[in-house]
């Protein structure tokens, strides 16, 4: 089976930072075109900034872009599991692919919590749920035992991995061998290639939103057997990766990277990034070494 790409969709805000939906349309056309399935309201799109109905709408507004052709995962996690289920459920009824389920924030869980949680938010709905691991961002991660006695809930399709260590990405993997159903995505756009070889179903990547050609030359370059093309590719991502992110927090950069070539994807409601002109021509610098014309 051909693995697959998703970009974690970054979510477009007009100047009074209200959301954008065409140019998040245009986003989406964007990434259709070069291949890659679709991940709204996750890290990469704001969902912490963005309200429950705004999170509807918006999730309503990129399935029926994407019209069918490609996949739609959608982030529904939230601390409480009774608002988590009550996105979920709406997200059930607009007719998404799979529901993800990041890990509660600001509420410390042990991991009997978290599988009380993801349980009870994959029993409330028909849809796929992907729990969805980013300690880092959360301050909870979901140990890979974890996983294995989640894997054997049967609406629980497996884990999005974005802890960035190839350690817990390779449990994580050990997981999904044992468990048949139990699919693994990486997350860090460094591993892209490694995860694939080592039994991912895919990738759902934040980087991809700067390159979407790129991510999808590797999955192309994979699925087709030429690992030349795919190693060329994931080299030029992981470049890409480690000069932009040295600039400042990942998202705000790939937002940055966006927005330096196409202003109607708009700035972030996130405080993380100021506008700033010596930060923005050193990123049109790095976009411009890696064939990427900026703005101006």
């Amino acid at each position: 089976m051909s693995k697959k790409a998703f970009v974690a969709l970054v979510t477009c805000f007009n100047e009074d930072e209200t959301i954008n939906y065409e140019a998040t349309r245009a986003q989406v056309r964007r990434q259709v075109a070069a291949g890659n399935n679709i991940m709204c309201a996750g890290t990469n799109g704001d969902f912490s900034a963005l309200t429950f109905e705004e999170k509807v709408t918006l999730a309503e507004a990129v399935v029926d872009e994407v019209g069918g052709r490609v996949d739609v995962i959608v982030n529904a996690g939230m601390p409480a599991t009774f608002e988590t289920i009550k996105l979920a459920k709406e997200f059930d009824r607009i007719g998404v692919t799979a529901i993800a389920v990041i890990t509660p924030f600001f509420i410390a869980c042990t991991q009997d919590g978290l599988v009380r949680h993801f349980s009870t938010v994959a029993d409330a709905v028909k849809t796929p749920i992907y729990l969805y691991d980013i300690p880092a961002r959360t301050q909870n991660h979901i140990e890979p035992e974890t996983a294995r006695k989640l894997a054997s809930h049967g609406n629980i399709a497996g884990i999005k991995d974005s802890g960035g260590a190839k350690e817990t990405l390779e449990a994580y993997l050990a997981v999904s061998r044992d468990m048949p159903g139990f699919d693994v995505y990486s997350g860090p756009d460094h591993l892209v290639l490694w995860a694939l070889q080592n039994g991912a179903a895919g990738c759902i990547s934040g980087l991809g939103n700067a390159l979407p050609d790129v991510l999808a030359g590797i999955l192309r370059g994979y699925n087709s057997g030429d690992l030349t093309e795919a190693e060329r590719q994931q080299a030029v991502f992981a470049a890409f990766r480690t000069d932009l992110y040295a600039l400042g927090f990942a998202p705000a950069m790939v937002k940055r990277a966006l927005y330096l070539q196409d202003a109607t994807v708009g700035a972030s409601r996130q405080p993380a990034l100021l506008p700033d002109p010596e930060q923005d021509a050193k990123i049109a610098e790095i976009l411009r070494r890696y064939g990427v014309v900026a703005r101006g």
